[in-house]
């Protein structure tokens, strides 16, 4: 016999909903607004001014910083897509969400996090050119060549990303309308959702096996094959030059991934978690790396670090200056 009551839900579908974020503190939300905003201010502050300082300094006008500014730009345009709801719900609890505003935030996100990763590649390939064929590294790595990675990248951003929020689009909303997240995400969303919701499982895992196996796994073959070239190199500057740098990537795309991995394992675990764990996993995956990006590079690549301190330790001298001078 057929479920009455479960025919009917699926008639209706909520068309607004309820971002939670961290349920069952509802005391303390207030409080939480004060280290989240520094921490927003802080990763646009520091992915702006590194991102503004490539693109004017005529000394790092190369691809590998080209890179490094379009990798800021990503964590701006994640983490943009985020706090300012979430920071208003904390605040004054205007934590609602319209389907379609939902829709979108989890597009820009997604999108963020599949480009992210296909960049992470380009920069490998970037080095890897660098360091295993540095007699042709300005013919390979043009400017003509990087613009056609970032299409393409674009390109597969629309083919997987795109599928789950037109999918979304066709699945009512009957169960509740309150997220228990901070944003509106693939497992938040397919568990209000009413009738078959195994197409969007599998797409969803499709997305997921693609950007963290798949390209982890190109990732981790590249940099094996870019150390073992770098430790055969004869010089010993340009062996520490490579190293360095290599260093340098490699640790913001083992950030990047183990990241991404934590949060994934949290979400299978599903109710052994608490949901309020599962959303500082999620706070961390999204705003950690786009925190600490900056600092790694800013500390470790010695010509950003070089330009910063000429552009901005010249002008606090000369601040200094004219305050000795009054």
């Amino acid at each position: 016999m057929m479920d009455t009551t479960s025919e009917l839900n699926t008639s209706f579908s909520h068309t607004d909903f309820l971002l939670m974020g961290f349920p069952g503190i509802a005391v303390s939300r207030p409080v939480l607004v004060i280290p989240f905003l520094f921490i927003y201010i802080g990763i646009l502050m520091g992915n702006s001014l590194l991102m503004y300082r490539i693109w004017v300094e005529p000394s790092l006008q190369y691809p590998m910083y080209w890179l490094i500014s379009l990798l800021f730009a990503v964590n701006l345009s994640c983490t943009t897509s985020i706090m300012p709801k979430f920071l208003l719900g904390l605040a004054f609890g205007l934590n609602q969400i319209s389907l379609s505003g939902c829709l979108i935030q989890m597009y820009l996100i997604y999108s963020a996090i599949v480009f992210e990763s296909a960049l992470v590649l380009i920069m490998a390939l970037d080095r890897f050119v660098a360091i295993c064929r540095p007699l042709h590294y300005h013919a390979i790595m043009t400017k003509c060549l990087l613009m056609w990675l970032n299409v393409i990248n674009v390109a597969r951003v629309l083919l997987l990303v795109s599928p789950i929020v037109i999918s979304f689009m066709k699945v009512p909303f009957c169960r509740s309308n309150t997220i228990l997240s901070f944003a509106c995400e693939n497992m938040g969303l397919l568990s209000l959702g009413c009738g078959d919701v195994s197409k969007l499982q599998v797409i969803g895992l499709i997305v997921r096996i693609l950007v963290s196996v798949v390209d982890g796994g190109i990732l981790f073959i590249s940099y094996i094959k870019i150390l073992y070239t770098a430790m055969k190199l004869v010089s010993g500057k340009a062996h520490n030059k490579a190293l360095s740098t290599c260093g340098t990537h490699l640790m913001v795309a083992a950030l990047i991934y183990s990241c991404g991995l934590l949060s994934s394992i949290v979400y299978r675990l599903g109710t052994s978690v608490s949901i309020n764990v599962q959303n500082t996993i999620s706070a961390i995956y999204y705003l950690f790396p786009a925190a600490v990006n900056p600092i790694i590079y800013g500390l470790r690549v010695s010509e950003i670090r070089i330009c910063l301190e000429k552009a901005y330790g010249r002008r606090i001298k000369n601040n200094d200056g004219v305050g000795h001078g009054n």
